[in-house]
């Protein structure tokens, strides 16, 4: 765990970021197919229809494995895409092996607008999320554009209400962090999961 008791969220971004670029490509695979056999057993994904999901940028836990086990299963799955219109939001296509892909501002891969492919929100069964770091709290430390706390904003308003989508973070175990200095913005999310550790935290 990274003591974090002094540092900036600026400051544990950036250690952490240097800690996720530095792996090699050998321990990624490793973690990437530990990752995939502790989701694939979960009883949140046992049960799901459609499931939302992010490609692997910036050193971040692969997901290829897990995905691939998903459409063997016949699980939907869905990929963030920045939203054209409504500046700081995400739309969630649906991801096959024949998606066509492209590149958004910040050079990570989604596909290419189809309205036809956007599932609404509400419809997915879990949204699984990428995070920079996190504390025993299950404060979520992103990259700082918000994209996933706007996301997630109404499911936590309403979250006594429905359960759906629900959000499962996935973090290398080294993103856990003691304490995240927090913002009114931030939405805490219920489960973190590393390729050692389940983490509930409500």
């Amino acid at each position: 765990m990274t003591t974090s008791n002094s540092l900036s969220r600026n400051e544990i971004r950036h250690v952490i970021r240097q800690k996720r670029q530095s792996l090699d490509e050998t321990t990624q695979q490793q973690q990437s197919q530990r990752l995939a056999s502790s989701l694939l057993n979960h009883p949140k994904v046992l049960t799901a229809q459609s499931i939302a999901i992010y490609l692997t940028n910036d050193g971040e836990l692969n997901t290829d494995k897990f995905i691939h086990a998903c459409w063997a299963q016949n699980i939907k799955t869905y990929l963030p895409v920045l939203h054209p219109f409504s500046k700081g939001h995400l739309l969630f296509l649906h991801y096959h092996e024949h998606t066509i892909m492209q590149r958004n501002k910040y050079h990570i891969l989604e596909p290419k607008l189809n309205v036809l492919d956007v599932l609404p929100l509400e419809q997915l069964d879990i949204i699984f999320t990428p995070l920079v770091a996190f504390d025993k709290t299950g404060a979520r430390l992103g990259m700082g554009g918000g994209y996933y706390d706007r996301t997630l904003s109404k499911w936590y308003a309403q979250k006594a209400k429905t359960n759906k989508p629900y959000p499962i973070g996935l973090a290398h175990d080294f993103q856990q962090v003691e304490t995240i200095p927090s913002e009114h913005w931030d939405i805490p999310i219920p489960e973190i999961i590393t390729p050692n550790h389940q983490f509930k935290f409500y």
